[in-house]
């Protein structure tokens, strides 16, 4: 009997030791978790640790695959914009050739008719060279050798020398002197060498097609009007033929010549309307940009910049601004008097101010201007 409680109780004491080792395995690998998690948690915020970031700076990596997508869709459909520009101006064209300049020279006074060839004439021939240049020119691109650039940085994407006011293209795959944005509209970036052309082919393209919109206002009416009656009577037709009432006179029937004609009127108007709008708020906004001696890009960096410094009690100025009616004069390359009717009123292919590597101050520039800071 003894024996028999001396055997038990041998495997109860037994048993709880198992339960007590048991017990501080697990509390032992529990602790050997919450160190493992510490220390990678310490590693990956010690690797991702950065004091610039904040949202934006998430908001970017979260939507970098978009913007990769976008990228690369750019990237293969820039052919398809340019085309689907040149179609659509062309056909613009085609209907005012076709259709309303017979009616402009039947209806319209001697001198209206001489003004309406001179304007539409010049401001189509600014739209072609303009956009001709702009897609053709290359933006300007920076040297590859070091040596014959002193004091820039290093471009982390392509390791090349990047001077300032350079920016790196995602969809170029190089970097662009004095990078504006890359206009898919174009299929090219908007730079140093090409950044007048596009802004001249935006303004010429918006006034012709508020000069298409107010001209064609009541041809427009007068077409919708016609497209309606159009309406009208085709569904009159439609009724007599169903009731066969053959004694009614049948309403009369519009030729295919006349439709087209009307439809285009509409058509025309529409297109350049919407494309005013639309295009004539970039035209100003880029317009902006230029009076303040800005691209787009500059422009965010300098918001944030003038953020910073506005915290430290300074005043950021922007050091590649010269002053409003300055700006435009360095942007259109105009020196003298008579450069405003050979440069800008005309098709010029005279090239910008500098080589985009430096940034000296501009012939035409009367003073120099205040320093970047000021406390």
């Amino acid at each position: 009997m003894r024996s028999r409680q001396r055997m038990f109780a041998a495997v109860m004491r037994l048993l709880l030791k198992c339960l007590r080792l048991g017990r501080r395995r697990r509390f032992k690998l529990v602790r050997q978790a919450e160190q493992l998690w510490q220390y990678g948690h310490l590693c990956l915020r010690s690797l991702l640790y950065n004091s610039f970031t904040n949202g934006d700076v998430v908001l970017d990596s979260l939507f970098e695959p978009v913007y990769w997508l976008v990228d690369h869709v750019t990237r293969w459909f820039g052919v398809v914009f340019v085309a689907l520009v040149i179609g659509l101006t062309s056909s613009i064209v085609a209907i005012v050739y076709i259709c309303l300049l017979p009616l402009i020279l039947q209806t319209y006074t001697p001198a209206w008719i001489c003004w309406h060839l001179a304007y539409g004439h010049w401001n189509l021939i600014m739209i072609v060279f303009h956009y001709y240049m702009a897609i053709t020119t290359s933006p300007g691109h920076p040297p590859q050798a070091k040596d014959d650039l002193t004091g820039v940085s290093i471009c982390r994407k392509c390791i090349a020398p990047k001077p300032a006011r350079t920016h790196h293209c995602s969809i170029c795959n190089r970097c662009v002197l004095k990078m504006d944005h890359h206009c898919p509209w174009l299929n090219n970036c908007v730079g140093h060498y090409n950044h007048r052309y596009f802004f001249s082919f935006c303004l010429f393209m918006t006034m012709g097609c508020i000069y298409c919109s107010i001209s064609g206002w009541e041809m427009f009416r007068d077409a919708y009007a016609a497209i309606e009656r159009m309406k009208l009577f085709e569904k009159e037709r439609l009724q007599v033929a169903a009731n066969q009432t053959y004694y009614q006179t049948p309403p009369p029937t519009f030729s295919f010549h006349q439709r087209a004609f009307h439809k285009s009127v509409v058509y025309l108007w529409v297109l350049c309307s919407s494309v005013a709008l639309a295009l004539g708020a970039l035209t100003l906004w880029h317009a902006a940009l230029i009076t303040r001696g800005e691209t787009s890009i500059e422009r965010h960096i300098n918001k944030k910049e003038r953020q910073r410094l506005q915290k430290k009690g300074k005043v950021f100025r922007n050091p590649y601004s010269y002053g409003g009616w300055d700006n435009w004069k360095v942007f259109l390359g105009v020196d003298v008097p008579r450069h405003w009717l050979t440069r800008v009123l005309l098709p010029s292919p005279h090239l910008p101010h500098g080589t985009g590597l430096s940034w000296d101050l501009p012939p035409c520039v009367t003073k120099q201007h205040a320093p970047l800071l000021a406390i």
